[in-house]
Parts: C-alpha cells; structure tokens; sequence
C-alpha cells in the first residue's frame, strides 16, 4: 500500500491520486453558496500557494504549476488548467511561495528562484548582472551568499516567503535573509531597494523555525534562548542589555529615564519644528532614518514602501479619537472575549487595568497632540479604526511592564490570571512613554504626561487608542528581547523568576531526551515592518524597521504564524489561535477593533484548530471537531468585493459590519473534501489540500494526532486550573503534610514533564499531516522514540500511585475546595472518566485519566499496521509498538490497582504502629489476616500475622490484624528472601520455607490453594524486584543466585554490618562488599557466607589513628593463601597466611629508612613466628643475618656480614652467638674459637693474622674493643710445612646452613600452589587444572595486564602434553612452555623464579655482597636448579634424571635410512641446560658482583697485564709471544679495502675474532659463554686457513699463543670473574668435550697473562 502511495503519479492515469487533492475557492460571498473547485491534477499536490490574483502549485515530483492573472506575461490562466513552470524542470522543486505580485521556488538542493513583479527589487537581481528589472518573467536564480564568512559560501536555502515588496528566505542555519523594500525586510540600511539578499542581522544567532509575510509586515516563530536559573524572585536594581528600566510605584523619581536599547526606528524625517523641540536630555535613537517619502498614489515599484505612510495615499498623522477609546474601555468591561479573568478590579496590580480618570483633561491632551503633529485630528467609530500609524506612548515594547515569567513550573505552558506582585508588573512604569524610539517627541508631552502619573497609578499604556485591550496581558512575561541593531543581533539575557520549586526548570529540558524530531514548544514571536493596523502586535500602530519580540505570545507556545495583508494569526500547541492586526471585515475572528495587542479568537465548544491560514481580509482555520476528519472554519468578509479593494486594505463603513463574520463559523462543503491536511489563503482566495481515506490509513493518521492534541489540551487544562493554583498554594503554605507535600511536587513535576512531552508530539503529528504523503511511517516518534515515552508515561503513573498511597489524595481534595472555589464546576468537566459522580470532582480517576492514552497509541498503530504486508518493515515496526503500548498500559492499570489497593490496606489498618511501615513505593500484595497463614509450630494462644508487599515480607507478632494491633514486627526484604515449597508429610502440613541470611522459618498454610497462592505471589515479587518480568515463576525456580543489598543485624562476625554482593541460598556468594560501622570494610569474594578467594579488607586502628590493609587470599573467613598486609606502625608483609596467621615464606618489611629501626626479613613463618631458615637484614646496624630461627629469635648455624666486611658462621642460641663460631675481617684475620654473645669472644680458640702468624689459647672480649689472651703465639714452619689442622679450623662454610636446606618454604608454597601437601606429593592432573585455573583467573581479574602479558596467558592456558615419554621432537616444547611459564608470576612456575630472584638479592646485595659468601651463592643457585628441576618433573613425568639421555622417537622403516646420518646426535638433559638459561639472568648482577670481589687482586694484576702488552704493535706483540711467522696476516681489510700490514700497524690481526671474544660479557649462562668461546676458535680458524695450504690441524703449541693474542687484543674487564662463573655453573656433560678444551684454553691464558714478564 505505501509503495502506491509514495510513487510518483502516472501522468498517462486516467483517475486522479488519492493524495494531495487540492480545492480552491474564493473566500467572498456566504458559506452556504460557495463552491470549492476540483484542480485535477495526474500527481498529488505537495503544497499550494496563493498570491493576490494567482497561485503556485507544488506537485509530487517536484514540478511547479502557475495560474490566476500572470501579470508579469500577460496572461490569465484558469485554476482548473495550470501552466508547468517549464524552466524549473530537472530542479527538483521542494517549497514555493506567492506574493502580491511575484513567486518563489526553492529547490532540493537549497537554491532560490524568483520571478515576478520586481518593482522593488522582491525579485532580487536577475542573471543579466545588477540590471533591475521591472518584471522577470520567467524564473531566476538568486543567489544567498554569506559574505562575513572568509571565503564567502552560498546559503543553503529550506523555506521562502513573500509579501507585497519584499521577500524573506530561512537558511539551513535556521538564520533569516531578506530582499526587496521597505520596513518590512528587517535590515539596518536606509538604501531600498535591496537587490541581494541580506541577513537581518538583529535574529542573527538566533534558531528562526518558520517566517510569514504580509502585505508590508514579517512575522517569524523563533526559538527562545535557554533559560536561566534563578532562585529569587526579586527585580533587578539595574537594567540588563538589552532589557527594559523596570520600577515600582515608589521608585519613578526620573521620569525622563530612558533605554535606547528598546528603540523601534520609524523611518520619519523630524522636521526642523520638532527637532527644535526635543528636550536636551533626550536621548538620541540609534536608528537609521529614510530622508523623504513616496505618496500611495505612486506605483507600487516607483518607491520603497517606506512604513511612514498607509496604502491609501494618506500621511500619517498623530490622532486619538478619545470617545472612541472610552467606548471601547466599556466595551472591553463587557465583552468576556476581551478580559477572560473577571472584572479588572481582581487584578489592582496587573498594571494594564483600564482607568476612566487616567486623563483628567482629554481635550487638552488631544489639542496638544494635533498642535505637535500639525494635522487635524480625523475622528473615527470605535469599530473601524484608521489605517494611519499612531503615535504610542510607549513605542518599543509595549509589554515591558509584564517582563517576567510566572514563578511556578507551569508557565512554561500557561500564563494564569492570579494577580502577581507589583514588583514583577509594574517594571518600566510611566518611563516607558519616554521611549527613545519615539518619532517625535518634545518637553511638553513629557511634562504633560508626568502630571498624569498619579492617575496612572502603575498602569502603562503602550497605546492611546488600544488601552483596554492590554488588560489581559498583565501576566505574561517576556523571555527574550531585542539587540542593538550596532551589533546585529539579539539580547541573550532576559528577566526572569524561578518559582520555590526547581524541578519546574526540568518541564524544557526533560523533552530533550526525544531528540531533534520533536519540535520544541519554547518559541517566540518576533514582528516587524507596517502597523498602521496594529498588525505587529506590539499594542500600537507604529511601523518597526527591526525585528520586535511580541512578548505576550511568549511561553504561549506559538507552532505556527500566519500573515494576512493587513492582520497576523499564531496557532499555539493548544490548539488556541491569537490574532491581531485589521479586524474591517471580521478576519479576527472577533468584534474587538483594531486589536494591537494578540487576542484569542473564540472557536465553539469542542474545537481545536490546529493549521492556520491568512488572506487578504480573511482567515482560514483547519481544527478538529466531533468526529476524526478535520473541518474548515471561516472567519472574514461575506461579500465579493472589487479586485481593486482586494489588494489594498480594507475599509469599510460602519453601516457594512453586518457583512461579516464575528467569530469563526464552519464551512459545510469541507465534509465532500475527505481528509484536510492543510489551508492555505491569498488574496480573497482559500485553497485546501486533502487526501482520501486509504484502506484507514490516513484516517487513521488523523485520528492519532486529533487524540494526542485533544490530550494536550485536555492536560492543559489541568494544569492551568488545578495544578497551578494548588502548586502555589502548598509553596506558599504547605497543609498536605510533610511527605505529601514532597510528593505532590513530584507529581506536578511529573505531569510537567508528561504535559510538554505530548504537547510537543502533537505539535510534530500536525507537522507529519502538513506532508503525510512525504513522510516515512516509521518516522513517527512513536516508534523512534519508544523508550522515552514508556520512561515518561511510567515515571507519571508511580508519582500518581506514590501520592495515593500516602492519603494525600484526600487532603489534595480539601485544598482544592478552599483554594478553586467556583472553578469546581469548570474543573469537574475535566474528569471525562467519572462524570456521574456528581459535581464534586474525583481527582485519583481524574490524574489517572491519561494512562488511558497509552491504549489508544497502541490501538492506533495496530490500525496502522493494518495497512501493510506482514513481511514489511513497516508493519513489523508499528506491531512491535502496539505490543509495547499495549503492554505497558496493562501494567500500568496494574500499577493502579495495586495502588487502589494498598490504600484501603492501610486505611482499613490505620494507626501509629503501622504507619512505620507506611511508604510511598511499597504496595500490598497479600495479607493473612484471616489466619490463612500461620508460623509453624506457633504457640496456642500466639498471634502471628504476615503481610507480603512488594519489597519486603512483614511478620507480626502479637497482632490482631482487625484492631491493626502488633506488638512487634520483622522485614524481611525480599531481594534477601528464598522462598521453597516443602514437601508434604504424613501430617498433611502445606508449609513453605523461607530462608533469610540471619534466619529461617516455615510456613503453614490452611489450605493447598493458600500455599500455592503465596508460594507463586512471593516468588512473583521476588523476580519482579530483581529485576525481572514479575509475570509470575513457578515456584522454587525464583533465581537462588542474585545480587543485592542487606544489613546484618544479629550477633555474629558480620553484626551490624551492610553487605553489597552476591547470594546463594540466603548466605553470602560470590564478589561482594562488606561495611562494618567501626570503619572495617572488606571487597572481595565469599563463599557459603564467609570470605573466601581474593579479597581486600581495611581494619581501622584507633591507637595510631590509621587502618591495616590487607590485599590477597582468604579461606572460610580466615585470612589464607598468599597476601600483602599493611600494618598501621608502617610494617609490611608480603607472604603466605594461614588461618589469620603469617606461615610459611614471608617478608616483613620494618619501617622506613629514615626511621632508626629500619629492617628487612625474608624467611620462613610458622604461626605468625621466624620459625625456620631466613635472611634479617638489620639497616639501621648494618648487619645482615642468614640462618635459622625459632620463635622469633636467632637460633641454630647461621652466617653474618656488617657493612665493614666482618664476617661471621657459628652458632647462635636465644638470638645471641653462642657456641663454636669463625670470624674473619677484611684483612683476613681470622678467630675460630668460642663465642657468648654477639661478637664477643670467651673462651678457647685460634687466632690467625694476615701475614700466617698465629695464637692459641684463651681469649675474652669484644671483637671490637679488644681482645685479652692467654695463650701461646705461633710463627709459621719455616721449611713451609702447612697445618692441616689449623687450616681446617679456619676453613669458610663449616657452620653454615645446607644450601639445599635453604629457602624450602619457597619451594614448599609452590607445591602448593600446585595443589599437593608436599613435595611431589599430590596428583598430576590436578596440579596442571590448579595452574589453567590460576592463568584463568589472572585474566579476568586482572585488568592491567599488557597486551604481551595478555597474549602469554592465553597461550599458558592451554595444558600441554605432559604424560607422553619426553623425546628430542617434544624437548622443544617443554623449554618454551617452561620459557612462558617464567615470563608471568601468575603461574606458579613464574612465581617460583621472581620469588627466589626476590631472596637471592635480598641475600646477596647492598651488606651481603661480601666476597666470603661467593661459595655459598653458587652452592644456593645449584640448589635451586636441584628442587626446581624436581617440580618440572613432577608435571613431566616423561624427562630424565638429572644427567640423562631423551632417547629417539621410534623410526619407520622407511625413514631409518634417510635419518641414519643423525642418530649418532644425543640429547643430554640436566638441570643445569634445562633451568640454568631461564634462572641465571635473573640472578647474575649479585652473582658475578661476588665473582669480580673474590677474584679483585688477580683481575688486578691481570688487566695491569693487558695494558702494558697492549701498547705494542701488532707484529710485535706476535713475536713476543711467541707466534710462528707463517700465522701472521699480511693483509687487512678496511671497509672492503685490502690493506697491507707493516709494523707499525695495531689492532689489525685477527680482528673477527676479538670482536666475537668480546661478546662474552654480554651473555649470561655458561653454556652461552662457551659458544661464544667456540665461535671465536672458528673465527681464528677462518682467518688462519688462507694463509696456509691443504689440510690443516691445530696443535696446543700453535692455538695457545694465538689465542693469547686474541684475549689480549679483546681486553676483557673481569675476565677472572667469567671464567670461574663458567667453571663453578658448566654443564658437567660438556666437561671433557671440545668445549671444555677450548675453555681451558682460555683459562690457560687468563693464568699466562697475570704471569706474563712485560721486560
């Protein structure tokens, strides 16, 4: 169906389409005996416009058609046959628009075309350069540039408007450019005509949303600036920019004060007379003047249609026909049309109150005037008013004296009639008539009037023949004013008030949640140009050359503005319509005439306009009615009249009135027409466009904007007659009661935000009919904004509920009875839910009324989606709306129910034992009042009453639930409440469990159908509240997993503390938060209701004022596993826990280092105790202790190093030395004997000096001070004979700790970490699942991990093939598994190798570096390699012992052949190959630190060596050592280039190969260093073998010299520290092997050199 509605019209179709049908008929003559005619066009019009005598038509396609009288061509074309604008084909056409005598196109991509009358320049400037045509005739282009921009672009142009002389043209900018003559155009310039478009720069900056034009006046719907918060209502003390002097009745001491920035420039030449007369201390207006004039007899293109002078050819003279004012004061007293609040006595302040007395002379005044204008007075009927401009008394702004808003939150929407403080009405007072903006203006006028200020009393008037008709606008409130036409563009700033309620601020910027396709309500009116009719609306008849705000149409919500010839219209989102402006032939739609001022035109009961559209001397409406399809009212002139009185304005006598229509009145064809979708008028021509009632669709369409306007309206009036008053009465004095009264600003907030967001979705439904043949159904708000509505509309429904359920619907009642009074009876006609309920008004049915809109959206898009194809898109968008609609409104009425419900609850059960439970969002869903629910095994005589509401389950005891008697009651909320059904038992118990976190008890029901009720409703309301459908599970499958919150307030660990986490079962499961009020928190995982997993906990410390953290591992409560706990004294432990206590390895870091007891231990704990082997190093004594403890204290064989080299083993006892020890000192003296306490000696022992003497016998003291001796002193033998004994006692290493007994509790914690008690004690498979656990976890708990660190773990994820036997094709795989594993520390492997680097350096740096220690630091590595090897096997169970061979994978057959070359190749496996290359980096820096200290005075002598032999050069240096000629080089190459070697060469030879020995400080393993030492034998070979024929072999006599000149050319730094690392840590394997011959080689070497005579 849409396909057929949306393609292009067949022009070969014999019938028209059923879109877009367009009918137009002259507007004269009586509405019985018009006869619309039919255009019959092959393609649906999209749009229609009407000029003075002609028309455009806008068909699908794109295609502009002309007819009516083109004068421009000569031609009359009929509207039954117009002409295609031929020129504009292939332009793709989207807007026209007709002026008097000229027309416009604008096409898709935003050009602008015009042609036409061009007398003052409307046409702009045709394409033959800046001729100035007097008529184009065909269409041109003319082009918007931006020329402020650099480089100039062209405007993109969306919508066009033309009037008599001028044209206007709204960009994409939403900014406004004007062209042709006069007033009219808005711009700063004095210079007409203007041939280019120009931007008026007073809306510049400014969002323009749609223009209008009139004959010589433009009219623009602009939308307002965002609005300020303020939170007083009080007037400011000076003026803003840009804002107009506001004053009290007190405060008016200067009544010659005035504001240039209220200006409205008039285009009058001052005469020389009435120049002189201007008193000095009036300001000049900044305005620009046009000197000179032209007569209305002149041609319309002859001049500039300067505003000073009227159509008809008359000058402007300054007139008041004062009977004729009196007249229409009585007038506007009497007519309810003009004051719709009462008599203006109600409104003393409202400071726009007619006053009989406010002239105590007027024919005074009125011959003053006419001697300062110097023309006579022409005195006119009240009823029809001149066309001249009359001279205002307050000439700018005419509603300054009501420039704030209203001060509650429904002004947005409503201007209510309540009087307002005369502090926010009375703001410019009687200084307003000394507007600068006067034409004329002199020291008499304003003393005049100043002895007229007393009767003014407050009231202004802004016009002297329009002062009753302001009386309305008292209240309204300006929001944005005008500019400095200097700047070119409008005031930012604006006054305004905020009420006592914030949250009303919300109702603008709530909608804005819908996006940009909902059109917004804050809008203003801006006007400018001619007023001689009042058609401006600024309250009197002076012409304006800049923009004006009208500021009584501001926060009416204008949508739409509309321009007659001589009157405007404004359509607002209420469906109301304001005019002003020439009201000769009824076009207003009332009696009252002129009207300078806005006033509401009155439609008959039950109608709502809703388009709008202005002729010359009519106005056309389209409105809703009873039923769906839009009707046509008809207000203006009845009569034909002369083509010539048609396109001036219209005067009549006032014999004639009776000719026209004084309100709107229905037009009867409209029926014949279908479905209206837009009005259009020009000239005294109507047209309307219309489409057929497709398969419903546009009916339906039709139906669902007619329903959401009616719905605004009908909200509208809400809160104008309720809302408001009551808002403002409870701010003023609240009397509901502290939490209604919060609530029910909730409520009004709500229904604000409800209110704005329907009123701007009707307003975009009336837009989406304006081009429904053009618009995408899926576009609709409905469907692209779902959730904001659903949000909105549920939002509105739980205030409402909220309210009611706390009673404060009945005071609500009482209120509006003292505060409405006789608006009851118009206020009970709102409540179209509950009319038989009497006059009293039910205001729950009535605030409930619009959930029932939210059917109807469904209802109407399932209509929708009846016109389509199931399969379609739009058919599948519009059902999954209606559902969602639907669905919502039958919650919502459950909601309602609920609520109903839950208040007779607690009415029925009042009193004060209850209303503790009494909260806003809580609902009943069940209660066992009459005993059907009962406490298993309750006693006899025992009351037990349990309420289930929708959070939570109450139990009573005590209770007499008829009496709403308890005693005391338990919550139980039900986000921690499992509930279960038992099974039935022999004694026919129909019970149910519930399960809470600190309890659990049974319930009995009566009867099976009780339990299954509860049963189902419980676990109904426990979904509903976390989160799910609440449709009602079955019972037992409410989710037992969840996350919610809950305090414990019974005894235990967890007393008084709040938890946030997961559930299972009732006890605590999963990642959660615990709070405790002393301050402790934890964070982490439980399980079973404990702490369990990785956590962190803060303990507070009230002694030192700071908290214990701890961050690691816990089990069953218990702190358990590995963690980092930080003390308050500032002490930090970083190890194993067990059961809350430090056990197994640990660090324990002890202050800082700028305290005096500074320390570090890393070692074994048991139960919180040093139990075991461990390093303390003591900072602050510089001493370091390696050994074993026991209960804190040093105990057992142990080694100690201070920072001045002592060095100490023995034994220590109670934490002191005591027994047998041996210390040395840094000159190698050395004491082996007896110790008692920490280095003091006592008791027998040897003492050895550094040069072999020595002394035996008793020795006491302290090593430090001195030592006393009894004792025999021993010289060495002189025939060198050494005593064995004596140097055993002083051997190092005899009381030190086993390396391999060292650091077992690391070892032991990565067993366990594999899951086994002990060593190789546990199960295979279970310590690899322990490790893909462990990586699993490290992952997703670990959100820092670097991109490498991530990718490694996903590899270490997977468990490789460990059962397999280990065969050189899987070897590979297991070094780079290993290599992997040690690169993280989340694997127990990688934590095992940064663990033990973390106490070897603790060991071996800073005081432990001590030369002495260098046996012990090999024999530890070694131990290492030992027990680390044995965990690899352990999860390879496939390698060999240490030193094993891998034997081959069996060989094919086939392959043994081919592999038989290789099977001599043996892999030898060894803890050393294996681990060696994956620990030792890590370790070598304090490991070949003690290497260099231990062999410091031979690299000593040694590099003393190599300086002195390296000063020879190189031939030289060869032949001192002894190398044979024939191996000398002869040739050298440089950068490729051969050189021959002389004598004096150096560093020359065999330079390959003492660059690869260089290498050898750079690598880490011995293993590495060898091959380095192999390459460097093949480089020397390399370089040997050109200088020698055939077969060569290497014999010891010839390699060691030249190796000796390679060693000594590499100049290697602590060659003695590498070769002993290679000897102590070399594979054993390689030993014997040439490998270990090249090695001695160079060992060889390093002893030849220190050796080596340099003389």
């Amino acid at each position: 169906m849409e396909n057929r509605e949306e393609s292009p019209a067949d022009e070969r179709a014999p019938t028209p389409p059923e879109r877009g049908l367009l009918h137009i008929w002259k507007s004269g003559g009586p509405s019985e005996q018009l006869c619309p005619e039919r255009v019959l066009l092959s393609k649906c019009v999209l749009q229609v416009a009407l000029g003075e005598h002609h028309g455009l038509l806008l068909s699908q396609g794109g295609q502009v058609y002309s007819f009516g009288e083109l004068l421009w061509r000569g031609l009359s074309v009929p509207v039954s046959a117009p002409v295609l604008e031929e020129s504009l084909l292939g332009r793709t056409v989207v807007r026209v628009a007709a002026g008097g005598f000229h027309c416009g196109a604008v096409s898709e991509q935003g050009n602008v075309y015009m042609w036409g009358e061009n007398t003052a320049g409307q046409c702009g400037l045709t394409e033959r350069g800046t001729t100035a045509n007097i008529t184009v005739s065909e269409p041109c282009p003319v082009t918007v540039v931006d020329n402020e921009v650099v480089p100039p672009v062209v405007v993109r142009v969306v919508d066009l408007a033309c009037g008599r002389e001028h044209s206007l043209a709204l960009s994409a900018q939403n900014e406004l450019w004007a062209w042709g003559s006069g007033c009219q155009l808005g711009l700063v310039t004095n210079t007409f005509p203007v041939w280019r478009p120009q931007k008026v720069e007073h809306l510049a900056g400014r969002h323009v949303i749609q223009v209008a034009c009139g004959a010589y006046h433009s009219l623009a719907l602009v939308r307002s600036l965002p609005q300020q918060n303020y939170t007083t209502q009080k007037p400011p003390e000076k003026k803003e920019q840009g804002q107009s002097p506001r004053y009290s009745s007190t405060e008016r001491e200067e009544p010659l004060a005035v504001d240039d920035a209220h200006y409205c420039p008039l285009g009058v030449e001052l005469t020389e007379v009435m120049t002189a007369e201007m008193s000095p201390r009036r300001r000049r207006p900044r305005q620009r003047l046009r000197p000179g004039g032209r007569s209305a007899g002149s041609s319309p293109g002859s001049g500039a249609g300067l505003c000073p002078y009227s159509e008809d050819g008359k000058s402007n003279t300054i007139q008041e026909n004062l009977p004729a004012g009196t007249k229409l004061e009585s007038e506007g007293h009497a007519d309810p049309l003009t004051q719709t609040d009462g008599s203006p006595k109600s409104q003393p302040l409202s400071g726009w109150t007619a006053n009989k007395n406010s002239f105590n002379d007027e024919l005074e005044l009125q011959n003053l005037l006419q001697k300062l204008s110097g023309h006579s007075l022409e005195m006119r009927h009240a009823s029809g008013p001149g066309d001249t401009d009359s001279l205002s008394s307050q000439t700018s702004d005419d509603s300054y004296v009501s420039s704030t808003p209203s001060t509650d939150i429904f002004t947005s929407s409503y201007k209510d009639d309540m009087p307002i403080k005369s502090q926010t009405n009375n703001s410019g007072g009687v200084a307003g008539v000394y507007s600068s903006s006067s034409p004329v203006c002199s020291e008499e006028v304003r003393i005049y009037l100043e002895k007229e200020r007393q009767a003014l009393q407050g009231q202004k008037s802004s016009s002297l023949t329009d002062i009753n008709q302001k009386g309305k606008t008292g209240p309204n409130r300006r929001r944005s004013l005008p500019g400095t036409p200097t700047h070119g563009s409008p005031r930012r700033r604006r006054p305004c008030a905020c009420g006592p309620s914030s949250a009303g601020r919300t109702q603008a910027a709530a909608p804005e949640e819908a996006g940009d396709i909902l059109p917004s309500l804050e809008t203003e009116v801006w006007s400018w140009g001619r007023g001689s009719e009042g058609q401006l609306g600024h309250g009197d008849q002076l012409a304006r050359l800049q923009p004006l705000c009208i500021n009584s149409l501001t926060s009416e919500e204008v949508i739409k503005v509309a321009a007659g010839s001589h009157h405007s219209l404004a359509l607002t989102a209420q469906c109301q319509v304001y005019s002003w402006g020439s009201n000769m032939c009824g076009q207003l739609g009332h009696i009252n005439s002129p009207v300078t001022v806005p006033q509401q035109t009155k439609l008959s009961d039950g109608l709502r306009a809703w388009d709008v559209s202005a002729g010359q001397s009519h106005s056309l409406l389209l409105a809703d009615g009873d039923c769906v399809q839009p009707v046509l009212l008809y207000c203006g002139q009845q009569q034909e009249t002369s083509s010539y009185q048609s396109q001036r304005s219209c005067q009549r006598s006032p014999n004639r009135a009776e000719s026209y229509t004084v309100r709107p009145t229905l037009l009867p064809f409209c029926v014949e027409m279908g479905y209206v979708s837009r009005v259009c008028s020009g000239g005294q021509s109507c047209a309307v466009l219309a489409d057929h009632n497709v398969m419903g669709f546009i009916s339906a369409i039709h139906e669902l904007a007619s329903r959401e306007r009616q719905f605004y309206c009908w909200l509208s009036s809400v809160r104008k007659l309720l809302m408001t008053p009551l808002f403002n009465r409870e701010s003023a004095s609240p009397s509901l009661g502290e939490p209604c009264t919060h609530l029910f600003f909730s409520l009004c907030e709500r229904l604000v935000r409800l209110s704005v967001l329907i009123g701007r979705h009707s307003t975009s439904l009336s837009y989406f009919l304006h081009d429904v043949q053009g618009r995408d159904v899926t576009s609709l708000p409905l469907l692209t904004h779902t959730e904001h509505f659903l949000d909105i509309y549920k939002e509105y429904c739980s205030s409402v509920g909220d309210f009611q359920v706390m009673g404060g619907f009945q005071s609500l009642h009482k209120l509006s009875l003292e505060c409405l009074g006789s608006q009851q009876t118009i206020l009970a006609q709102l409540c179209v839910s509950n009319k038989s309920a009497g006059d009293d008004v039910d205001l729950v049915s009535l605030l409930y009324w619009p959930l029932q809109q939210l059917h109807q959206y469904g209802r109407v898009l399932l209509k929708l989606a009846a016109c389509y194809d199931v399969l379609t898109t739009e058919y599948q968008s519009l059902h999954q709306g209606s559902c969602q609609y639907e669905s919502l409104s039958l919650s919502l009425l459950r909601r309602k129910k609920e609520a109903e419900t839950t208040f007779l609850f607690w009415k029925t059960h009042s009193g004060k034992n209850t209303e503790v439970l009494r909260l806003p969002q809580r609902r009943v869903v069940c209660e066992s009042s009459n005993r059907s629910l009962t406490l298993q095994n309750a006693g006899r005589f025992s009351n037990h009453w349990f309420i289930l509401f929708n959070d939570a389950l109450v139990h009573t005891q005590g209770a007499i639930p008829s009496q709403s008697f308890f005693s005391t009651h338990h919550v139980y909320p039900l986000t921690c409440l499992w509930v279960k059904p038992v099974t039935e038992n022999s004694g026919g118990l129909y019970a149910i469990k519930i399960t809470c976190p600190e309890e659990s008890f049974t319930l009995v029901a009566s009867t099976p159908q009780e339990k299954n009720k509860w049963l189902r409703s419980i676990n109904q309301e426990i979904d509903q509240v976390l989160g799910g459908g609440g449709q009602g599970s079955s019972p037992g499958l409410t989710a037992m997993s969840r996350t919610a919150s809950y305090k414990f307030t019974g005894e235990g660990r967890f007393k008084d503390a709040r938890y946030t986490g997961g559930w299972l079962a009732g006890r605590v499961h999963g990642r959660g938060n615990m709070e405790w009020p002393d301050g402790r928190t934890y964070s982490g995982n439980f399980k079973n209701g404990l702490e369990d997993g990785y956590g962190e906990c803060k303990m507070p410390n009230k002694l030192l004022d700071k908290p214990d953290t701890y961050q690691g591992h816990w089990r069953e409560g218990k702190i358990h596993g590995f963690g980092k706990y930080k003390y308050a004294n500032g002490e930090v432990y970083e190890g194993c826990f067990y059961d809350d206590q430090r056990h197994g390895y640990g660090m324990l870091s002890s202050g800082k280092l700028a305290r005096t007891s500074s320390s570090v231990f890393i070692g074994q704990w048991v139960h919180d105790r040093k139990t075991g082997y461990g390093v303390y190093d003591d900072i602050t004594r510089g001493e370091k202790y390696m050994g074993l403890w026991v209960d804190d204290q040093r105990h057992g064989n142990a080694v100690v190093v201070t920072q001045h080299c002592v060095y100490y083993e023995g034994t220590f006892r109670e934490n002191k030395m005591s027994g047998t020890g041996l210390l040395v000192s840094e000159d190698n003296t050395a004491f082996h004997g007896e110790f008692s306490d920490d280095w003091i000696v006592s008791g027998k022992g040897v003492l050895s000096l550094a040069n072999g003497d020595s002394l035996e016998g008793l020795f006491n003291g302290e090593w430090t001070t001195g030592l006393k001796v009894v004792g025999t002193y021993y010289k060495p033998a002189v025939d060198g004979a050494e005593d064995k004994d004596r140097n055993n006692l002083l051997r190092l290493g005899q009381y030190v700790v086993p390396a391999g007994q060292r650091w077992t509790c690391v070892f032991d914690e990565c067993w366990s970490r594999l899951g086994c008690d002990s060593a190789a004690r546990g199960e295979r498979i279970t310590a690899w699942e322990n490790i893909a656990v462990t990586i699993t976890s490290a992952r997703r708990h670990c959100p820092n991990l670097s991109r490498s660190q991530t990718k490694i773990l996903e590899g270490l994820e997977f468990i490789p093939q460990h059962g397999e036997p280990v065969t050189t094709a899987n070897y590979d795989n297991i070094r780079r598994y290993l290599t992997k594993a040690c690169e993280t520390p989340h694997h127990p492997l990688g934590w095992l190798v940064e663990t033990l680097v973390t106490v070897y350096r603790m060991t071996y740096v800073g005081v432990g570096s001590n030369r002495r220690l260098l046996r012990q630091a090999v024999q530890e590595v070694q131990a290492y390699l030992t027990h680390f090897y044995s965990i690899v096997r352990f999860l390879f169970p496939g390698l060999p012992d240490d030193g094993g061979i891998i034997p081959d994978p069996p060989v094919s057959p086939s392959k043994s052949r081919h592999n038989s070359d290789t099977s001599d190749c043996v892999v030898v496996v060894s803890c050393s190959s294996l681990l060696l290359p994956l620990l030792l980096p890590r370790l070598y820096p304090p490991l070949f630190t003690l290497y260099c200290l231990q062999e410091e005075p031979e690299e000593a002598q040694y590099w003393d060596r190599i300086l002195r032999l390296n000063k020879q050069p190189d031939q030289s240096l060869l032949s001192f050592l002894g190398v044979q000629e024939k191996f000398w080089p002869v040739w050298m190459s440089i950068l490729g280039e051969k050189k021959q070697i002389v004598s004096s060469s150096k560093d020359a030879c065999f330079v390959s190969a003492v660059e690869t020995l260089q290498q050898i400080s750079t690598t880490f393993t011995p293993s590495d260093k060898l091959l380095v030492i192999q390459k460097t034998f093949e480089e020397l070979t390399q370089e040997i073998k050109p200088l020698l024929d055939g077969n060569f072999l290497w014999c010891m006599d010839d390699l060691l010299p030249l190796f000796l000149y390679v060693v000594l050319r590499a100049r290697i730094r602590n060659l003695g520290a590498e070769v002993s690392l290679i000897e102590d840590l070399m594979d054993p394997n390689v030993q014997h092997g040439e490998m270990g011959l090249m090695f001695t080689t160079l060992k060889a070497c390093y002893i030849q050199i220190q050796r080596e005579s340099t003389t």
